[in-house]
């Protein structure tokens, strides 16, 4: 099946949008203990658009960018770790700093499958356990890009993400990392996603064409702005169909 996706921009005020492309499924051949670059199985334009992503939430020329970001889904299948992995990957290819990938999705995880590996040890086993934060954090296949995976199902994922050993964690990671993505929980399926975004330095939502609703989309951003976080902007899923260019050239 194939899913589209468009780089959405100041939701609450008026949304602009990129030219939509189709997404693939990376196809990452990554093996525990046999670690291989992964590769970017991405269309030209695909590349293009994920690269405005990066570069306006992280590299904006001119302003500091963020270092520290939650990627979150509307809903529960949305597909936020596509992105949080494709962009993490673009990302780490355009600095020469760390880059780290966290799964703190702990009620469904799937950022691991990205990468080919297990589940962990990872995340879960980092809340319950004092040892440093690197033995659990492994390569991804690039030299500057690792991967914090969800580690142990956790039937008390809702309590670990708010805790304060999770905003421990992470100011942990802010330390040892240069730049942190974090695949958050879906927006609808916790109201504890806004204090793990704000022990970040903003959030991108991750909404699915045809199911998730605007009205819907600006009452996330106001809740998050009402906890002080910052909307970095939002990533439409799934799109069908393009916009055209007569429509595009107004935007």
């Amino acid at each position: 099946m194939s899913r589209n996706f468009e780089l959405l921009q100041n939701l609450g005020k008026e949304i602009q949008m990129f030219t939509p492309v189709e997404e693939k499924a990376a196809a990452v051949a990554l093996e525990v203990g046999d670690v291989k670059p992964p590769r970017f199985d991405l269309e030209p334009a695909q590349r293009d658009e994920l690269m405005k992503l990066v570069q306006r939430v992280f590299l904006a020329p001119g302003v500091e960018g963020s270092h520290m970001v939650v990627v979150c889904g509307m809903e529960t299948d949305c597909n936020s770790a596509w992105i949080c992995a494709r962009a993490g990957e673009i990302l780490a290819a355009q600095v020469t700093g760390t880059v780290c990938l966290v799964d703190a999705n702990l009620r469904q995880p799937s950022l691991h499958l990205e990468f080919g590996v297990d589940e962990g040890p990872g995340l879960a086993n980092a809340l319950r356990q004092p040892d440093s934060i690197r033995n659990f954090v492994r390569t991804s296949g690039r030299s500057n890009l690792w991967l914090l995976s969800s580690g142990e199902q956790a039937q008390e994922w809702e309590a670990l993400v708010a805790s304060d050993r999770m905003r421990a964690r992470l100011n942990e990671l802010r330390g040892i990392f240069d730049y942190v993505l974090i695949d958050a929980p879906a927006f609808n399926a916790s109201n504890d996603v806004a204090s793990l975004a704000r022990a970040s330095e903003g959030v991108v939502l991750v909404l699915k064409a045809h199911s998730s609703r605007r009205e819907v989309a600006r009452k996330a951003v106001k809740d998050f702005g009402s906890a002080g976080v910052r909307v970095l902007g939002a990533v439409l899923n799934q799109r069908t169909f393009p916009i055209p260019d007569k429509i595009y050239s107004k935007l």
